[in-house]
């Protein structure tokens, strides 16, 4: 089909893709009824084909006007209702009969009329529909259903230099809001439409409209048509836009708390927003109901969706369509007997439940399990067949032992925020809750030992009866293992993803790393000279002076002045004035003193504002004596919470320690402190905090006195595109075997151990104190064992049971041995002696802080590329052993150093030399680097990065050696002969 390069040419092509599809009708703009805002012919002719009885019904009272009453009590119906409930829920009704105004596709063959009636509905396009009375305005496109309006389009041609951004200005400049077809609810969508791009938006408010965009793709792509083709090739074409009528677009009621200045209250703001999917969650949604009916039942997906990706709507969406989805229309019965929502939170999450409660069409189909109801009511929910069940994650291994009976039901179960869910315990017992268990065959059969431990690792096993749908921003590699969908070539990766990268892109987040600001402090201690000399543990004392560092009064008190300021000078005029800020502390103590410091500094600087703490429980201050909690610190007025007390003028900087640094969305959080030690996941989502938008947000601010900006960099570079598995990374699922010959050699575990235990175990459950006798006889040989053994033991056993349990989410061990010794090692890990190495406190008594500094190293941007990251699956942490102490290496750096550089290297230096190598060598994350599975430079990376850290440790004590070794040249040469050393020892075996 040839096309041309204006925007009739591009209007043209799509029309006729759609009309050569079969499905729709092209009519003319002189057919549409401008007052009723109908196609009067299409709704008589659809009423009379699906619906002749009723028809008759009105002809026998209206007779000869029976066709103009109707349309006009569809029109009044439509200004009543408004359109989504006319079409979805018939609500036209007339001098006692009622009119259904669409037959959506059934799920099943069972009613062959209602087939018949669906394939009746009228479809039809109307170019440049003329619309108003007030003037000859035309829209490119409008789109009906049974002559109803739903949709409507404007067209822009690239090749004719017209783009996106001028069809959303038509319809934010030029279509009046107050014009009858565009008043909300009566038109569903209307799309802003390049050939190159698509926004869409369901409520026009002049130059107040919001467009979002709705792209397959960061950027979309067609080898043989325009870019946007999927719109009309796919989103418009008449399954797909019933179905969405049906199954998709929704009113939602959303509730904010937001601060009325004439009344100086909170109060709650309601607003109605008309809901249609993002490509994204359409095509999520689409994808894994057609893999589900394809596959049948028991699968796994990963569904990699970022914040900002509209998750909670996704999920309720997946969720209904689930509970009423058949494999085959000819099934008697539903695919799942039971859809199930986990969340991970302890609080079940208030945005999805009432989501999916909004989006509940049949009153009572939706059981809300939340933390004020018992496990009990989850497992009479079971029982009773609940449709769609939301819950928690901790409510499933209460009750997995009392249910037992669902032999023939089948669940489909999404979890949200699929983090630690998927590898504990926990997952282990939700398995077993739901697994197919036939409860009769116990009475009829006394089973031997094997047999109840191999229907133990069945039901504990990979289920067929059970669907898995995990959703999460941040897939850790078990994840990605568990949950990710298999290639040709046995890779595993995520299902659906909406990465981080399209999110910030297309504007739906912000990207928190465009601000950042990183501090370094440095400081002296020096020891009380009449105190005499002692020799301390080096990596706790190290820990320990730093924490009493930073809780020194003199560097919080610098660290509070430099927020402040900054909060002063900067923030507080971000976002129209309204910005607010997060610091995020190391501990409790750190919170509560923090608090008590920002109050004086801030009374000091008259600053019209306050501060907000929240940490758990009841601290107690060393120093003081004095006992904190939140609410006495933050002494709040009534049962006001503190992110609603943030919303207050009063309140604009809110210290946290441990909370809300997941799960805490307030659009007017700008600008974030960081004074803790961050890592992996936690540094996205504590960072991400900020990422909310908001009218008036265009940037956000990270002030970091901890992390390295470079390490912070890597962690969102590792979700900010798409994650994969290689199947050469997976898990080696033999490598439990591996371990378990090693803690079989130690001689700790007998064989009539294990077996006397399992005896117990799996006959007689609950009865713990039987097992105690067996427990106390290997942890008595277990105390004879020299500690080097101990400490090799300890952590095989550790390393056994956590493969074993994250391995049998994966497969379905037939090995009973294994499942044995599983319950026996995991009783006895936690019966092992605890070795908790007292800290050195007396140390704080025999130093002093002599100097203290804070140095602001920069301020960058830190920037995300497009990318895809391999991870690695699970590997046995093993043991290292630290190496003998080779004095020959540090005489050569030494001696090399003195050559090179002509540094003067003391006798005090060899020994400071000495201890970071002691200390390096003895590092078990860094030596574990050294093996054949990480490339060469990926281990010196990573050696550097260990080497700069332990550096850092000598500022305070030998400043001298400090700056000798990390001037360019010298640090440069002598991490590289220290590394090639290293490197040439382990891995090369020379």
């Amino acid at each position: 089909m040839a096309r041309g390069t204006r925007e009739l040419d591009f209007e043209a092509h799509f029309v006729q893709v759609l009309v050569d599809s079969g499905e729709y009708t092209e009519k003319t703009s002189a057919v549409y009824n401008k007052n009723l805002c109908l196609i009067e012919e299409d709704v008589i002719t659809f009423v009379k084909e699906t619906q002749p009885q009723e028809y008759q019904k009105l002809q026998d009272q209206y007779h000869s006007d029976t066709d103009r009453k109707i349309v006009e009590n569809l029109a009044k119906s439509i200004n009543t209702n408004k359109t989504l409930q006319v079409l979805r829920e018939g609500t036209m009704k007339d001098r006692g009969v009622k009119l259904q105004m669409a037959y959506f596709k059934p799920n099943h063959n069972r009613t062959p009329e209602h087939l018949a009636n669906y394939t009746k509905n009228r479809i039809t396009v109307v170019r440049q529909l003329q619309y108003s009375n007030q003037n000859s305005n035309s829209l490119d496109l409008v789109f009906f259903v049974n002559g109803i309006p739903v949709a409507t389009a404007e067209l822009k041609n690239a090749l004719t230099g017209q783009y996106l951004s001028q069809a959303i200005d038509q319809y934010k400049n030029d279509r009046d809001p107050k014009e009858k077809l565009f008043e909300f609810q009566r038109c569903l969508v209307h799309f802003a439409v390049s050939t190159e791009k698509v926004s869409m938006t369901t409520r026009l408010a002049g130059k107040g409209t919001l467009f979002l965009p709705f792209n397959e793709a960061l950027e979309n792509y067609s080898s043989d048509d325009f870019a946007t083709s999927y719109l009309y090739r796919n989103v418009l074409r008449k399954d797909s836009l019933l179905d969405l009528l049906q199954n998709f677009i929704n009113l939602q009621t959303n509730e904010e708390k937001t601060f009325n200045i004439s009344t100086g209250k909170l109060e709650v703001k309601k607003s109605e927003v008309l809901i249609f999917p993002r490509f994204h969650q359409l095509r999520a949604v689409n994808r894994l109901l057609g893999d589900v009916q394809e596959k049948g039942v028991g699968q796994k997906y990963l569904i990699q969706h970022s914040a900002g990706s509209g998750k909670s709507n996704t999920i309720a969406w997946l969720a209904h369509r689930l509970s009423d989805v058949y494999q085959n229309p000819s099934d008697s019965k539903s695919l799942f007997d039971t859809t199930i929502v986990v969340t991970d939170r302890r609080v079940l999450d208030k945005q999805i439940q009432e989501n999916i409660r909004q989006f509940e069409q049949t009153p009572g189909a939706v059981a809300y399990i939340d933390e004020n109801k018992s496990a009990q009511d989850l497992r009479v929910a079971i029982e009773n067949g609940s449709r769609i069940i939301v819950t928690t994650l901790q409510k499933f291994p209460v009750i997995s032992e009392s249910v037992s009976h669902f032999s023939n039901r089948r669940f489909a179960v999404i979890i949200d925020e699929a983090h630690s869910s998927q590898a504990g315990e926990s997952a282990r017992h939700l398995r077993k809750a739901l697994s197919l268990e036939e409860a009769e065959e116990k009475d009829e059969v006394e089973k031997s030992l094997e047999d109840i431990i191999e229907d133990e690792i069945s039901s504990k096993g990979d289920q067929k009866n059970i669907s898995f749908f995990a959703f999460t921003a941040t897939p850790k590699s078990k994840t990605i293992e568990i949950f990710g969908t298999k290639n040709e070539a046995g890779d595993k990766r995520e299902f659906d993803l909406y990465s981080m990268e399209q999110a910030i892109k297309e504007g739906f987040i912000l990207d928190v790393l465009k601000n950042y600001m990183s501090w370094r402090r440095y400081y002296k201690l020096v020891k009380r000279s009449e105190v005499e000399d002692k020799e301390y543990s080096k990596k706790q004392t190290l820990r320990l002076l730093a924490n009493y560092v930073d809780l020194q009064d003199h560097a919080i008190e610098k660290k509070t002045r430099i927020m402040l300021e900054h909060f002063a000078s900067q923030t507080q005029n971000e976002i129209q004035g309204m910005a607010r800020a997060m610091l995020v502390t190391k501990s409790r103590l750190h919170a509560v003193r923090y608090k008590l410091k920002f109050d004086e500094i801030m009374r000091e600087m008259n600053l019209p504002y306050e501060s907000l703490v929240a940490f758990s429980g009841t601290v107690t201050d060393g120093d003081t004596g004095a006992e904190h909690t939140s609410s006495t610190m933050n002494q709040l007025e009534g049962r006001i919470s503190v992110p609603e007390a943030l919303k207050l003028p009063k309140y604009r900087i809110l210290i946290v320690a441990n909370m809300y640094q997941t799960g805490f969305d307030e659009p007017l959080l700008h600008t974030m402190f960081v004074d803790k030690k961050l890592g992996g996941t936690s540094t996205v989502q504590t960072l991400s905090r900020l990422n909310r938008t908001r009218k008036g947000k265009d940037s956000t601010m990270v002030l970091d006195f901890v992390n390295d900006p470079e390490k912070v960099q890597q962690e969102f570079q590792f979700y900010y595109g798409s994650n994969r598995m290689d199947v050469g990374d997976q898990t080696d699922q033999n490598s439990v075997y591996d371990i378990l010959n090693k803690i079989e050699t130690a001689d700790l575990i007998y064989q009539n151990d294990v077996q006397a235990f399992a005896e117990i175990f799996f006959r007689k459950g609950d009865n713990m104190e039987l097992l105690q006798p067996i427990l106390n006889i290997i942890i008595d040989r277990y105390n004879t064992l020299e500690e080097e053994i101990q400490i090799e033991l300890k952590a095989n056993i550790n390393d056994f049971v956590r493969l074993y349990r994250f391995l049998s989410q994966i497969i379905t061990f037939t090995d009973v041995d294994l499942e044995k010794y599983y319950v026996i090692l995991t009783a006895v890990y936690k019966k092992l002696p605890f070795t908790r190495n007292i800290l050195p406190t007396d140390v704080l008594n025999n130093i002093e802080l002599d100097s203290y500094k804070l140095q602001h190293q920069y301020t960058v941007d830190l920037q995300l590329e497009t990318s895809e990251v391999n991870v690695s699956g699970q590997k046995p942490g093993g043991v290292n052993v630290s190496q003998e102490d080779d004095y020959e290496l540090l005489t050569k750096i030494i001696k090399v150093l003195n050559d090179t550089f002509g540094l003067d290297l003391k006798d005090e230096d060899s020994v400071d030399f000495l201890k970071m190598k002691d200390n390096v060598s003895q590092n078990q994350e860094l030596m574990a680097f050294f093996n054949k599975n990480n490339s060469k430079a990926n281990i010196q990376d990573k050696f550097d990065e260990t080497i700069d850290d332990e550096l850092l440790n000598f500022i305070d004590t030998k400043l001298s050696f400090y700056n000798k070794l990390t001037d360019d040249r010298v640090n440069k040469e002598f991490k590289r002969l220290w590394f090639n050393e290293i490197y040439d020892r382990t891995l090369r075996g020379v």
